[in-house]
């Protein structure tokens, strides 16, 4: 509908509308619905990166301490009663689609509701008709710049969500923890109020920005061995006396390629996730699962049960005598995560098969994945992402260029390949044994965005699986 609106409004106008579009549309949803949400403990994660793998995780503590949980993130869906891969190719999906899964939730009895909550998608009021109860803050550094103007309006973009936290209403919830409407004062007694809730990662630069806001609750999880109670208060500029707020303390004790031991709030766990990065995201669920008086032993069991995430470092075998790893990791310090973990396989080389998105996001970054990827794989092969309205070859150029300045050679140790299924071929055909293939950029993305506002169904993981069938039959 807004594609077909953008044709017949002048530019200029279309801009200064967009906003009031946005917001009719948000509200013409939440209505049509009946505003779902307010029958929902609702969890909004947001932050720069960590915020799909939280979701998941968070899902699986509350689902191991018995509750039905719908959650929406940019790797998938659930109903709470079952799961499906995203195939929106957008994180917070607008035109009615998040306000309808609410109320799917509904239907099917879930009790929380976890929502994946994009800066693009604050932009445009999508959080607006959300009444949140938690909200976890994952961290923050510059991205989508070219899309917001400015890393400050980006922050201020998170930001508005913390803001709108104070306005949802108050909800109580009975020992089912179905959300009820008491009729009266004395009702009330009979029911548990949902605190509203901030939950921060202390290890963050911008924690105490975060911690600023109101909330009745605030958690903060960190890997940092704090002297005192009043050291925490101090450098997080929080009351000393108040009972308001609990550090969820967490420490990583080993990382190989069966997961991660630690300790979170006292409790051992392992971890059976590839990434020491990982234990990050299990600290901001534990603490989520705090915040709700839930069972420590489920909780850590909760995390232990969770094997694997949909391309998330996902692991392709099919009995070929190389590695096959498929992420998501489309900017350069997620990149860079992903390198640490990979090195754990001790591959004899690495061959990394990578692009970037067009649609004006965050074209500085082009090179700088290529440079990242050619100071680290042996060999890289530079394809087609989701260009969008872009010209795929020139992405393609501008990638290619921070490998060859970080002393890659055209043609030796780096190919540019724009058909994304023949550049993973090649990667297979000059892999040996021992070594390691990275597919990065996409994960488990079921389209490519092309231009036109078209989309090509695709997925990284089935076609590593087509091409390597054909190699080890």
């Amino acid at each position: 509908m807004l594609a077909k609106i953008k044709k017949i409004i002048p530019l200029k106008i279309f801009k200064a509308l967009q906003p009031a579009y946005h917001y009719l549309m948000n509200l013409a949803a939440a209505l049509y619905y009946k505003f779902p949400s307010q029958k929902l403990i609702v969890i909004g994660v947001t932050g720069t990166t960590g915020k799909t793998s939280t979701v998941y995780l968070t899902a699986k503590v509350l689902e191991a301490n018995g509750y039905k949980v719908g959650y929406t993130s940019t790797a998938g869906f659930s109903d709470g009663d079952k799961e499906w891969l995203n195939d929106q190719k957008m994180t917070m999906v607008g035109r009615f689609f998040t306000q309808r899964l609410l109320q799917q939730m509904v239907h099917n009895g879930c009790r929380y509701a976890i929502v994946e909550t994009t800066s693009e998608g604050i932009k445009q009021f999508r959080h607006r008709f959300i009444n949140y109860d938690v909200l976890i803050f994952t961290g923050l550094y510059p991205e989508h710049i070219e899309a917001h103007g400015s890393f400050e309006k980006y922050k201020a973009a998170k930001s508005e969500l913390f803001t709108h936290l104070k306005e949802g209403r108050t909800k109580y919830v009975n020992e089912n923890r179905i959300v009820c409407q008491p009729k009266s004062e004395l009702k009330k007694l009979d029911l548990r109020r949902v605190k509203k809730t901030i939950i921060v990662n202390g290890d963050d630069e911008y924690a105490s920005h975060f911690l600023s806001y109101w909330g009745e609750l605030k958690f903060i999880y960190s890997s940092v061995v704090w002297e005192s109670p009043a050291a925490i208060a101090q450098a997080f500029q929080l009351d000393p006396a108040s009972k308001n707020w609990k550090l969820i303390p967490y420490q990583n004790f080993r990382t190989g390629l069966d997961g991660t031991d630690l300790v979170i709030d006292g409790q051992d766990c392992h971890l059976n996730l590839l990434g020491d990065f990982n234990s990050q995201n299990a600290a901001a669920a534990y603490a989520c699962a705090s915040s709700q008086d839930l069972d420590p032993l489920k909780n850590k069991s909760g995390l232990e049960n969770v094997i694997s995430m949909p391309g998330k470092l996902e692991n392709i075998k099919l009995g070929q005598d190389f590695t096959v790893i498929v992420d998501y990791a489309f900017e350069p310090r997620a990149l860079e995560k992903i390198y640490q973990t990979i090195y754990l396989f001790e591959p004899n080389k690495i061959i990394h098969v990578l692009g970037s998105t067009g649609g004006g996001r965050d074209i500085a970054r082009r090179p700088e994945l290529g440079r990242i990827a050619a100071e680290r794989a042996e060999c890289i092969i530079v394809t087609n992402e989701d260009p969008y309205d872009d010209d795929p070859l020139v992405i393609i150029d501008q990638v290619a260029a921070g490998a060859i300045q970080a002393g890659k050679e055209l043609g030796e140790d780096l190919f540019k390949i724009s058909d994304r299924r023949l550049a993973i071929r090649q990667a297979i055909a000059l892999a040996r044994a021992n070594d390691l293939i990275l597919v990065s950029g996409k994960g488990a993305e079921q389209y490519i965005c092309v231009a036109g506002g078209q989309k090509i169904p695709w997925d990284d993981r089935q076609v590593v699986r087509e091409e390597l069938k054909k190699v080890c039959g």
